[in-house]
């Protein structure tokens, strides 16, 4: 029998599933995939390596800074034991001083924030809500244009309120007492607390006024003010009754509209209530899950991030506060905005909207549950038109969409077919690459990486093992200058001792880039010299350890680092050189219905096969990935480099029959491989 295997977009699937040759997707996925990415055209190709840019105190969380498309606009937060730096694409920013936070390292992983313009807020629930500020440089003359810093969130922090105002009736009086107060406004429409009341005697109710009855107030300037807010007392409240441009104003008889009365402090997370989770939503921010009310969020001021301030009776711009009830304490996890507000909890997922499905106010607040999954605590992840939520337990993974059908949103479990790589742990951290690949990577709590390959419109989702020499604590991807671009920190041993390492997945082999400059060594250097030597250096973060290298194009062994340099036995103008790691590949067993029955348990062997690459080098393959033989492949000139091929490779597997023979494509060189077909001569025997 031949097969024809020609796309890989499945991913690595569980043992359990290699008899499940009904499923749709079984001749999409493989038996393993490790170091290796299903391409959107079907296609599985090598993993880049990662570029070593700087080496860490200790164990770090990255959290990303993405301002805009533009590179130069975009850093990596670098949270440390208690410290925070800044990186960009080449590593730790030089000439910025390393901030002081109170993050101790068990912290760090439970920071959620949110991003809005220069500021990214943070929230944990054992510590009150900071913020990271950029800012331009003090001085032009300065190391690095941009200035940064961490503080406290001061919330309802305006103008001062101004003083006691003073107050005069003006015509025949009488015995009632007219009472005011007074709100200074800044230039940016923010409003302080009002003054003491004035309380003016011998006067009218202003039902009574007649002709020359006035009310003239004064008060001192509020430093900063732009304007001040009148307001009078009626019927118990405060009412607007005008703007005055100075410090004095005179009231005519205004009527007071008692439905704009004068803010109200209100302080939800004082007292340590500190709230764990962050978002934005409709020009407000969101805040939930407190130790004190872990099932309510709050959503400030609207335009006025920090602002908690409210009206009494309440206005449509005033903060929100609301409380799900659920059947049980299931306290919210996290929250985004995908164009109605969604809130993930321990034992369900919400949408919030205005009742009338308009904005949310503090007044028209609507919560209806749209599935009862429950979401761990790591941000979801928002592509396209689907939002990717990790479920309670932190041991799978869904998405949610907006169904017509539904008139609400529905989701998948997209780990339902790779449990294997789940059971017995939980997800810390992921991460969303857009571009190339549409890929996130997700951090076990074991430090082994995980990728899922994903486009939902084209029905594109498949899982790989990322498999490299150390454990990764910490994976962050901003907008890079052809792409996004992923940031790693990584836990690596050199000469017996733990190394925490800042790293970057390298960026995808051009095609019109010769073989000399591709880069699949993990934690490296690229080197590159105007005359041939044999001599590399700067290679003193992986001291000791024996590297992959790749020097002028062609591989080279037993290079072992010794005083931060390493020897060639040739000389060579450009070399990549780091730590070697084994992409592998292997299809799951062929399964069909055959005329007399299925080929479920009946021995088979390989015949002649052949796989289709696409610019590759090199490659092994074998019935098991102990017993492997090279691919045929060799330099068109003594002393040149192989380059890079393109087209069909016929191999004779080998092994002898099994009831379910197996096939193991490695690439174990810092050479780069990409399979786009697997053709597959099957005998199987009779009945």
């Amino acid at each position: 029998m031949r097969v024809a295997l020609q796309n890989f977009t499945g991913g690595e699937i569980a043992p359990t599933l290699f008899a499940r040759y009904d499923l749709a997707r079984y001749r999409n996925s493989l038996a393993a995939l490790e170091n290796m990415l299903p391409g959107l055209h079907g296609d599985a190709a090598r993993r880049p390596g990662t570029r070593f840019l700087a080496e860490l105190a200790g164990p770090a969380v990255l959290l990303p800074f993405s301002f805009s498309a533009e590179a130069g606009q975009n850093f990596l937060l670098v949270f440390g034991e208690r410290t925070l730096q800044i990186a960009d694409g080449d590593g730790l920013v030089p000439g910025l001083p390393t901030l002081t936070t109170p993050y101790a390292a068990a912290d760090l992983h439970g920071i959620s924030h949110a991003q809005v313009g220069d500021v990214v807020y943070l929230a944990h629930p054992k510590h009150p809500l900071h913020k990271v500020v950029r800012s331009d440089a003090a001085s032009a003359g300065a190391a690095h244009p941009f200035a940064w810093s961490l503080v406290r969130v001061a919330f309802n922090t305006t103008l001062p309120a101004p003083g006691t105002p003073t107050g005069t009736f003006s015509g025949t009086g009488d015995t009632f007492t007219l009472r005011y107060k007074v709100a200074a406004v800044d230039a940016d429409g923010r409003q302080s607390l009002p003054s003491p009341a004035v309380a003016v005697t011998g006067a009218r109710h202003p039902s009574d006024w007649v002709q020359g009855n006035s009310v003239t107030l004064s008060w001192q300037p509020v430093a900063g003010a732009a304007e001040y807010n009148v307001y009078r007392e009626e019927a118990g409240y405060y009412g607007f009754i005008g703007v005055a441009r100075g410090t004095s104003f005179s009231d005519q008889n205004y009527e007071a509209d008692t439905a704009d009365t004068p803010l109200e402090d209100w302080a939800p997370f004082a007292g340590g209530n500190n709230p764990a989770v962050v978002a934005f939503h409709q020009q407000r921010m969101v805040l939930a899950a407190t130790p004190r009310a872990p099932q309510a969020f709050y959503m400030s001021r609207s335009g006025d991030f920090e602002n908690f301030r409210k009206s009494r009776p309440l206005q449509d711009d005033d903060p929100v506060e609301y409380q799900i009830a659920s059947g049980a304490i299931d306290a919210i996890t996290w929250a985004a905005s995908f164009g109605d507000l969604l809130l993930g909890t321990s034992g369900s997922e919400y949408k919030a909207t205005g009742g009338d499905g308009g904005a949310i106010t503090a007044s028209n607040v609507s919560i209806t549950a749209q599935s009862y999954w429950g979401s761990a605590g790591l941000s979801p992840i928002i592509i396209g038109n689907s939002i990717l939520h990790v479920q309670r337990h932190g041991s799978r993974v869904r998405d949610l969409f907006y169904s017509l059908e539904k008139d609400g949103y529905a989701g998948n479990d997209l780990s339902i077919l790779a449990p294997h790589l789940f059971e017995g742990h939980f997800l810390r951290q992921w991460a969303y690459q857009q571009s190339p690949g549409s890929t996130i990577w997700a951090v076990r709590d074991d430090g082994l990486l995980l990728a899922l390959t994903y486009m939902k419109e084209h029905d594109i989702w498949g899982w790989s093992r990322q498999v490299t020499d150390g454990r990764v604590w910490s994976v962050a991807s901003v907008p890079g200058a052809g792409g996004d671009t992923l940031f790693l920190v990584v836990e690596r041993e050199t000469g017996g001792t733990k190394r925490w390492f800042l790293e970057r997945l390298a960026d995808q082999w051009p095609d019109s880039a010769p073989v000399e400059e591709a880069f699949f060594v993990d934690c490296g250097l690229s080197l590159r010299r105007e005359t041939l030597e044999t001599t590399v250096s700067g290679l003193g973060h992986l001291e000791g350890r024996e590297l992959a290298v790749l020097a002028d194009g062609s591989p080279v062994e037993g290079c072992v680092v010794r005083e931060g340099a390493i020897e060639l036995p040739y000389p060579a103008r450009v070399v990549q050189a780091g730590l070697p790691y084994v992409s592998a590949l292997s299809p799951l067993p062929l399964e069909a219905e055959m005329q007399n029955g299925s080929s479920l348990g009946r021995m088979r062997a390989f015949g002649r096969c052949a796989m289709r690459l696409y610019r590759s080098v090199g490659g092994k393959y074998g019935p098991t990935r102990e017993e492997l033989h090279d691919l045929p492949f060799l330099p068109e000139a003594w002393g040149a480099p192989v380059e890079p091929f393109s087209g069909d490779v016929e191999f004779f597997p080998g092994g002898s029959p099994e009831g379910a023979a197996s096939l193991w494509i490695v690439q174990d060189r810092p050479l780069p491989f990409r399979l786009t077909a697997l053709m597959l001569d099957v005998d199987f025997a009779e009945q």
